[in-house]
């Protein structure tokens, strides 16, 4: 490829960093925390623990494979060299159809809560604003792309560190009133710690999972950031502060202000839950707000993350002619940012036809799809640990691949058998278009 048609870097260490954290703080947290809530009760505590600790070995394991040099770039250039062309393939492929069924299913999403201010309006309209102006945010340049995100995370954080001091104001306002038993026995006082037993707590791993996905996207930035070997790594350092500061305390907080059973309820934020309890004007309104720039920043990251996978994929490919490689004068693939863009009129015309059951399965194969993204990634940080002789990292390793195999197979036995022949389709198509592929360019020699 030549020079001048390269992505540039344009990716500070602060757009990567803020990236990373803006990564860790969806809609997950805003809304889904009480589905997790729901299901596991007060043992979602360490369903958010257990899940962390695992992509923290996942994440680290990733900066080691990007510290390497490497002459591809993408999920697929990091993981090739230990797991082989197929799996790369398959890797990138499997990354690039996750981000085009979140963007779809969380553009909906952001239209439904529109939709709770201006009720009139058709939801195939927001759709149609999100589509046009994340495409258009891409379009113009990196930088602006890393810029709003940068901005957007800001303004999550700044919501999770407001819940976290009036949570703390709250509970020491308790502690006073009533004292330490009885404030904090409100986690366990009804039905226990754990009221659905292993089966809700396993259930909420999948929803767990699905929150923290996204967290990876770093490793996409590796061509467009300025310094990518101090720069991602230093962002993935950081997994862990991120999760227990913005998941951990904010719910542990919550579960002793509030009975678990309270915050399960599906139709109500539990953020918009504690705010109202100190009388926040438009408590609602603004976390409504803040889920919708939370989905707004997603599918704002779905289609960076999946425009470069498809310029990856096809650089890689050695196609040099390819429509997806072409570059406008900003430095972006347009072609590849309008293709992937145009899945999001596709979903308007998707959901207009078959409803929210489409979507339940979209989102249902998301946490399979997370998972053995995450195992593929220890599996090549574990090869690259056996070649330099590093016995902790494997011993690290080790244990996350183990954990990611028990999570995936006992979300295969909760989860529904729709759902899961879905996905099942889903990834033997992706698997056996490596075949056609490979006999195409032999074909083409």
């Amino acid at each position: 490829m030549k020079e001048e048609n390269q992505l540039k870097r344009q990716m500070k260490t602060r757009h990567i960093t803020m990236l990373a954290l803006g990564g860790a703080i969806g809609a997950g947290l805003f809304k889904g925390s009480g589905e997790a809530i729901d299901l596991a009760g007060p043992s979602v505590l360490l369903a958010f623990i257990f899940c962390g600790l695992i992509l923290f070995m996942v994440m680290t394991g990733l900066g080691k494979l990007v510290l390497e040099d490497q002459k591809q770039h993408g999920l697929s250039g990091l993981v090739q060299p230990y797991l082989g062309l197929h799996t790369a393939d398959f890797i990138d492929w499997l990354y690039w159809s996750m981000w085009m069924i979140n963007i779809i299913a969380e553009a909906v999403a952001a239209a439904s809560f529109l939709q709770l201010w201006f009720p009139n309006i058709p939801a195939w309209i927001f759709v149609l604003i999100l589509a046009l102006l994340t495409t258009a945010i891409n379009l113009f340049s990196v930088r602006l792309f890393a810029e709003t995100e940068y901005w957007l995370s800001w303004a999550k954080i700044s919501v999770v560190i407001a819940l976290i001091i009036i949570g703390i104001y709250l509970v020491g306002t308790q502690l006073l009133d009533i004292g330490f038993l009885p404030t904090f026995s409100q986690i366990t006082d009804h039905g226990g710690f754990a009221p659905h037993g292993i089966q809700g707590f396993i259930n909420s791993l999948l929803v767990v999972i699905y929150s923290y996905g996204g967290s990876e996207l770093v490793a996409i930035t590796i061509s467009e950031a300025e310094n990518p070997k101090k720069a991602i790594p230093k962002a993935i350092r950081g997994v862990m502060t991120r999760i227990t500061a913005f998941y951990i305390i904010p719910l542990f907080l919550l579960l002793i202000i509030y009975p678990w059973n309270q915050l399960a309820d599906p139709n109500v934020s539990p953020f918009v839950m504690v705010f109202q309890k100190i009388h926040l004007p438009f408590a609602s309104d603004i976390v409504n707000l803040v889920i919708i720039l939370a989905l707004f920043s997603s599918i704002n990251s779905g289609i960076y993350a999946s425009s470069r996978i498809l310029y990856f994929r096809m650089s890689n490919n050695g196609n040099a002619k390819h429509k997806f490689i072409a570059l406008n004068k900003n430095s972006v693939p347009q072609r590849a940012i309008m293709f992937c863009s145009g899945t999001l009129y596709l979903g308007v015309v998707l959901s207009y036809f078959l409803g929210d059951k489409l979507f339940g399965y979209l989102a249902g194969s998301l946490s399979y799809t997370v998972l053995l993204i995450w195992l593929l990634i220890s599996l090549a940080a574990f090869v690259l640990a056996i070649k330099q002789k590093n016995l902790f990292r494997k011993g690290y390793l080790s244990l996350a691949i183990v954990s990611l195999v028990l999570l995936f197979l006992g979300i295969l036995i909760t989860n529904s058998i729709a759902v899961t022949g879905f996905t099942a389709v889903l990834y033997a198509i992706i698997f056996l278009s490596f075949y056609r592929q490979h006999n195409r360019k032999e074909s083409n020699l």
